[in-house]
């Protein structure tokens, strides 16, 4: 599928759902179909790039997967302290800037050090920059920035008539990363499970039964030539 005289999405945020059924449907442990999604996203990360895609962001790990089985969740972090590592070679290869959005503290030492280094390693990156979403839940965020928000403002004696929505974004996870185009969702639910609740005001949803794992670059074309074929809006104006 070509993508000739096709407009690129500036940003394209991602639910990468699918992983257990996936795995479930293979007769294998939800920790391979997890593996498997972490295979995918290094070929994505790399596609994105290639086609030109600004930012790419993925929802990682939420807030609300601490809930899963202590047994899911422990294999999660191998899977991160792993593919951490691939990430930073992936991004060097690439020119992409990796950054992070939640919350990071509630992980392990090692894991936060990790999140650093891939950070630290790929600042002066100047190609795409992938956004990867962890412990983050968008209500979570937009909490967190009120609270650093009223703070300031407690501290600094500041009139709360000025605080404006340019304000109060800049206080999200988000601040100078532009709000998503285009969101695609795996799998075929038709929700956003906690994800940038913010910064998908005004964003086009595309939905597709493709499970994770089997997500690749034809896929990812399809999402954007969809996208091509929607009448942008934005506040009832075109």
């Amino acid at each position: 599928m070509g993508l000739e005289n096709m407009v690129i999405p500036a940003h394209v945020a991602v639910i990468l759902d699918g992983n257990g059924r996936w795995a479930k449907k293979r007769g294998i442990p939800r920790a391979m179909g997890h593996k498997a999604g972490c295979e995918t996203l290094e070929t994505m990360v790399e596609a994105a790039a290639r086609m030109g895609i600004g930012y790419f962001t993925v929802y990682g790990f939420s807030t609300e997967n601490w809930k899963r089985s202590a047994e899911e969740v422990k294999a999660l972090m191998q899977l991160f302290r792993y593919y951490m590592v691939r990430l930073l070679k992936v991004a060097s290869e690439n020119n992409v800037r990796v950054k992070m959005i939640g919350e990071k503290s509630r992980f392990a030492p090692d894991i936060i050090e990790g999140i650093d280094r891939l950070v630290e390693g790929t600042k002066d990156n100047t190609g795409m920059t992938f956004v990867i979403a962890v412990n983050y839940g968008g209500r979570d965020e937009i909490v967190r920035a009120a609270r650093k928000l009223v703070k300031d403002y407690r501290e600094n004696g500041e009139d709360v008539s000025t605080i404006d929505e340019k304000l109060f974004a800049s206080y999200l996870d988000t601040d100078k990363i532009p709000d998503p185009d285009l969101l695609i969702r795996t799998s075929g639910e038709l929700r956003l499970s906690n994800y940038l609740l913010w910064q998908l005001a005004y964003t086009e949803l595309y939905i597709t039964e493709c499970l994770w794992p089997d997500f690749n670059q034809e896929e990812l074309e399809k999402a954007i030539v969809a996208y091509n074929g929607r009448e942008r809006r934005f506040g009832g104006r075109k």
